[in-house]
């Protein structure tokens, strides 16, 4: 297949919309997310999207083809919550490596049948690696700051089992994503490094995308972005760039400052908008589009694509916006 990085020198690629907002259309209810397999499993399990890949993986398959026929040339695995210490919160810990694998495989079979289908528009399949429900760098217990519900060697832990599965099962790169944590985040980048050295192989390429939480223009962790950005660069990666939690028009001044300091391929996938009162988001394809098309025509962006709310319509229309502006250009930056 066509090295990414040869592509990503000639046109802004597209990444996949929200996994989330399409499973909801689905309306599943208990029995749906249990199948055969779990029906006597003695928690809850509805809500656990990523188990779908095991339980109804027809469902996570047809959402990444819907995807791609709306032009995505990166889908992502359905493996946000699949590591050990998420899958605590349904007692599906031992889960986790066949969850990663199961996911994969779903996402690698929509990406080769589409890549078959037009071989000159090859389709990348991302092992989505999320941020984890526990944080090592805030406390949980306001009364007691010093406290951590996790060392970094359990994250790592989680992560380098997630990243065994995730490359098991065939996916092409690595996207540690949604980070709201950058000391979560290193201990990923750490997991996926000593996992490639260990089993002496090839690197797969590593994006990283964080999130702005609000309008302070940092984390949640307490980080702005060039701090974030110095943060984690140590990686290499093939991109580093921003994800959820606001939509484009408030994204835009950060993907703007990232494009300007970022020595590789930057990234943005903005919600649909910001949420409704009722947790909705009602931004149309059209107007996410308009404003992505800004980005790409000041040249600060070389992948896009949408998080919460958005759909295949919003993916759609932002690959269609995207096939006449051409890809930022990686800047020259000199180290100090």
């Amino acid at each position: 297949m066509i090295d990414i990085k040869d592509i990503l020198k000639e046109r802004i690629l597209i990444i996949d919309g929200a996994m989330g907002t399409m499973i909801q259309r689905h309306k599943l209810n208990e029995s749906d997310y249990r199948g055969n397999r779990f029906k006597d499993w003695h928690k809850d399990v509805k809500g656990n999207n990523d188990l779908l890949s095991i339980t109804q993986p027809q469902i996570i398959t047809s959402i990444h083809k819907q995807y791609l026929e709306a032009g995505a040339d990166i889908i992502e695995s359905n493996t946000f919550s699949s590591t050990s210490i998420a899958q605590a919160d349904y007692d599906m810990q031992s889960l986790a490596y066949e969850l990663n694998i199961a996911s994969a495989k779903c996402a690698r079979e929509a990406a080769d049948e589409y890549t078959q289908k037009n071989p000159s528009k090859p389709r990348y399949v991302a092992g989505a690696i999320g941020p984890l429900n526990k944080t090592l760098s805030l406390s949980p217990d306001v009364n007691n700051p010093g406290f951590r519900a996790v060392t970094f060697d359990e994250v790592v832990e989680a992560y380098t089992e997630q990243v065994k599965g995730l490359v098991d099962g065939g996916v092409d790169l690595l996207l540690i994503e949604t980070i709201f944590d950058t000391l979560n985040a290193k201990a990923a980048i750490f997991a996926i490094k000593e996992f490639f050295r260990k089993n002496n192989m090839p690197e797969l390429p590593i994006m990283i995308s964080g999130t702005i939480t609000d309008a302070s223009g940092r984390t949640l962790s307490g980080q702005t972005l060039e701090a974030f950005y110095i943060s984690v660069v140590h990686a290499n990666p093939l991109s580093i760039g921003l994800n959820c939690a606001l939509g484009a028009k408030e994204m835009r001044p950060y993907i703007e400052e990232l494009s300007s300091i970022a020595n590789c391929y930057t990234s943005a996938y903005p919600n649909a908008g910001l949420p409704n009162t009722f947790g909705e988001y009602d931004e149309q394809p059209h107007e996410t589009a308009h404003i992505i098309e800004e980005w790409a025509k000041e040249g600060f962006v070389n992948i896009v694509g949408g998080c919460c709310g958005t759909t295949p319509d919003h993916i759609k229309h932002i690959a269609e916006e995207m096939k006449n502006c051409k890809p930022r250009i990686l800047p020259t930056v000199e180290i100090q």
